[in-house]
């Protein structure tokens, strides 16, 4: 009878066996260029949508609050203006 340990052991080094094969498989297969060729569409893709970073859609995010609080001032003052004629 084995004991504990050994069985242990000897599941690891099957698992082991067995995510080498897998990975040996995976690296022979087609699947590796079918994935640089998806990844090349995609890339592609999104280069024609215009995307912009993330950084930049925060700086614009900011900018744009900036501006709006500007034109609320501005706006208030004109009310003000408006009043006092």
């Amino acid at each position: 009878m084995q004991k504990p340990g050994e069985i242990l052991e000897q599941i690891q080094r099957i698992a082991g066996e067995m995510q080498n094969k897998v990975g040996d498989a995976i690296r022979n297969s087609p699947a590796q260029d079918i994935e640089k060729n998806v990844r090349a569409m995609m890339s592609q893709g999104f280069q024609k949508m215009d995307l912009v970073t993330r950084e930049e859609f925060d700086l614009q995010t900011k900018v744009l609050s900036k501006t709006r609080e500007k034109l609320e001032a501005l706006e208030a003052k004109v009310a003000a203006m408006e009043k006092t004629q």
